[in-house]
């Protein structure tokens, strides 16, 4: 079992300061700090927009959806730092150590981890958390930091729509399918009828055809050539791998890491 690496205690001290000002607008009981921006990546408006928004999508999903950004000396593996900021720190909607989505933002080593616990595990499996790493690699990468953590919270709430096992991606692509072939067949029903319309063609190719006299005069196939193109596949700049894992204390989590 992995030795459990305690976290610095400076460093997320630092970050719960700097989440406590979210809360202030309102009570407790309404709103809780979900974005703790240690970082510096947000200004307090920025900051607060998100935490409200990641609220309001968390109470519909039952689920803690959170942001947590590092950029400290003190940052090791961005995987075993998401698993213990969970061990140590207990989130949870409506228990310690309950459903939570956490994104990891580790911008010493530019590494991301986005996990899973309990419902949103099973809502959000790797595979959907790889779709929504995807969605926000390339705006975490040019520094579009509000778009991305938006972003992120808004596809928690999306892909939570949907129970687990589907591709809610492909029901949506299969919808524009069926609405492409109705119109299609549709159309194709109305060009129809308005060819009836003006009565039926009665002459045809055959009409005027001198069937003694009408044929191939000759036929000639020439092979001339074969061209093959090469083209180089080109990698992707950022790494992906891992996957969930389980915490020291024990809760497994889904899980999607990378590079940005």
């Amino acid at each position: 079992m992995r030795r459990k690496r305690a976290i610095p205690v400076v460093l997320f001290f630092v970050v719960l300061l700097l989440a406590l000002p979210l809360a202030a607008p309102v009570s407790a009981a309404e709103i809780k700090p979900l974005v703790y921006d240690g970082a510096g990546l947000l200004t307090q408006e920025e900051a607060n927009e998100l935490n409200a928004l990641a609220n309001e999508y968390g109470a519909l999903r039952e689920t803690d959806i959170m942001i947590v950004t590092i950029d400290s000396p003190d940052a090791y593996d961005v995987q075993e730092m998401t698993q213990d900021f969970y061990d140590d720190y207990g989130p949870g909607f409506d228990k310690r150590h309950g459903n939570t989505a956490i994104l990891m933002l580790d911008m010493t080593h530019r590494d991301l981890y986005i996990a899973g616990f309990y419902k949103a595990k099973e809502y959000l499996d790797d595979d959907r958390l790889d779709k929504i790493r995807d969605k926000i690699s390339s705006d975490l990468s040019d520094g579009n930091y509000k778009l991305a953590f938006q972003t992120y919270i808004e596809k928690v709430d999306y892909y939570m729509g949907f129970r687990p096992g589907v591709n809610p991606d492909n029901l949506l692509y299969n919808l524009w399918v069926q609405l492409g072939i109705s119109v299609v067949i549709g159309g194709g029903i109305v060009t129809l009828m308005v060819r009836r319309s003006g009565g039926r063609i009665t002459v045809n190719s055959r009409t005027y055809e001198n069937a003694s006299t009408s044929g191939v005069l000759a036929h000639e196939d020439r092979y001339l050539h074969t061209s093959v193109s090469r083209r180089k596949i080109e990698s992707s700049s950022s790494s992906s791998g891992g996957g969930g894992g389980t915490t020291s204390g024990g809760h497994s989590h889904s899980g999607s890491r990378g590079s940005f």
